[in-house]
């Protein structure tokens, strides 16, 4: 059950409690450089010139010039390759200066296909990558990537999915991954969501899958038991409460509509801070904004009109909105959600579905018709490095809900993408209300945090959760600029507790 606010007495007297020691915000390490740290200077350098590419990321020698969504892990950014029939590969850059990027690892597998979203996961001593698979004739699902030395990437293993179909690109193949602990959930057209047990990914294992009538599963994003479940080229949008993985309880169910309150198409979904982002597919392109911060009341909050646009793929970062539209690639001023303005446009040749905000750069990707060798460039969008910290907007529990399940999880959605390995047990603490240490294992995809406890959490029992300033960063090492914390319950009371 998702509760949005207890209304129950508080204590007459908060009791103050002394958590357990936890790790300094900032004690992590990441083995990369880190992210874009250069200035761009347009009339001095007319490489590096404002929405002018100044570099090109390449795959290896198999390469057949189809890229999706790139992202950074562990201070290095991350680029499949691969068409939709299979054969790819996953190269591996130095990028803290984005306009002289420097390969450090790459590897090729006959099996892996198209990949539409970067989820990556610590497992055990591990870095794994999942992306989507493809066996000659009609076979695939999902395939996994060893990433421990990013010198050496490893193809590991794969897992068909039951119903598989290609040549049908949308409607029976794997489309989007998203790691939350031992899940893997995988979206997969009208197959709809596989979860995969994932503890073990040499030898991954369908737990359950779940289908809606006449619904094409394209994306699934979860933050910690809320979960956006978005259509593939379709309007239908569901978010359901999956706090139990085995009875998911629906919270709301809608079309994304137009200005007129018609259903209205779009490519794929995105999530940042409290707000859904939806790639319009039909009536033109641009981006669409819900506010999602009452899950069983979306509210519709505005949409950017590009009559030109074919929407693909849309990315937050902070005020700025990046959205790829099939011509061409599109900035959008979000300073005022309800009437995002495109700004600026990046032109690129192919099928351009895909730019994604890196700090002060944005990385352009077409998945066919590209130029050789310029399937995916760099275009500095600002001239300064990016010095603001991402801020949590929304949490999964929110702060005062009472009844959470005891195998549920917890969730932070920021208003731009995060560094994953800077979500860590110093920046993302949870304890119970006596203090107690609450141990687990911790996730970042884009812009969401999770945290997955190592068992489940008591039964009755009051939980408190902490970001602390100065811990979880985006892509450029920027932190968390204020501490936010707040309190959920397995059971009927959520104590109040002092600190």
């Amino acid at each position: 059950m998702f509760v949005l606010l207890l209304a129950c007495a508080a204590p007459p007297e908060d009791t103050a409690v002394t958590p357990h020691a936890y790790p300094d915000a900032d004690a992590f390490t990441l083995a990369g450089p880190g992210g874009p740290a250069a200035s761009f200077d347009a009339a001095a350098l007319d490489a590096a010139a404002l929405d002018t590419p100044c570099a090109a990321l390449t795959g290896g020698p198999e390469d057949r010039e189809h890229h999706n969504l790139v992202g950074m892990y562990d201070g290095w950014l991350v680029l499949p390759w691969a068409p939709e029939d299979g054969g790819g590969g996953v190269s591996i850059f130095e990028f803290s200066d984005p306009c002289a990027p420097v390969k450090v690892g790459e590897a090729y597998s006959a099996l892996m296909r198209e990949s539409h979203t970067l989820a990556i996961a610590e497992v055990g001593e591990r870095t794994i990558l999942a992306v989507d698979a493809h066996h000659d004739g009609d076979r695939g699902g999902i395939g996994f990537w060893d990433l421990t030395d990013p010198t050496a990437p490893v193809w590991l293993s794969d897992l068909e999915l039951p119903g598989y179909h290609y040549p049908d690109a949308y409607f029976r193949v794997a489309l989007s991954t998203f790691w939350q602990g031992d899940i893997l959930w995988v979206s997969a057209g009208f197959l709809g969501v596989f979860a995969v047990d994932v503890s073990d990914p040499a030898a991954p294992v369908i737990l359950s899958q779940w289908t809606e009538t006449a619904f094409m599963a394209g994306s699934f994003h979860v933050i910690g038991n809320l979960a956006l479940a978005s259509s593939a080229s379709l309007s239908r949008t569901m978010l359901w409460d999956v706090g139990d993985p085995d009875n998911w309880q629906l919270l709301s169910a809608w079309d994304v509509a137009d200005e007129e309150g018609d259903p209205l198409g779009y490519y794929f979904a995105n999530v940042g801070g409290h707000y859904a982002f939806f790639a319009r597919k039909t009536e033109g392109g641009g981006p669409v904004v819900y506010d999602i911060a009452d899950p069983t009341d979306p509210v519709r909050v505005g949409a950017g009109a590009s009559p030109d646009g074919d929407g693909g793929y849309v990315s937050r970062h902070h005020d700025v909105l990046f959205q790829g539209e099939s011509n061409f690639g599109a900035r959008y001023d979000f300073t005022d959600p309800t009437n995002p303005v495109e700004v600026a446009r990046i032109d690129m040749a192919g099928d351009f579905d895909t730019l994604v905000p890196i700090g002060n750069v944005a990385v352009a990707s077409v998945d066919e018709g590209g130029d050789p060798g310029l399937a995916t460039q760099v275009f500095p969008w600002a001239a300064e490095p990016d010095a603001r910290g991402p801020t949590v907007e929304l949490t999964s529990p929110m702060d005062g809900t009472a009844w959470v399940p005891v195998t549920g999880r917890i969730g932070l959605s920021f208003d731009e993408s995060i560094e994953p390995k800077s979500v860590h047990a110093g920046s993302l603490r949870v304890w119970r209300a006596d203090g107690a240490e609450v141990p687990g294992r911790f996730y970042g995809q884009e812009a969401i945090a999770n945290f997955v406890p190592d068992a489940p959490f008591d039964a009755d029992t009051t939980y408190v959760v902490e970001v602390p300033a100065g811990g979880i960063t985006d892509s450029s090492g920027n932190p968390t600029e204020s501490a936010l914390r707040f309190t959920f319950a397995t059971g009927e009371t959520v104590e109040a507790v002092a600190w």
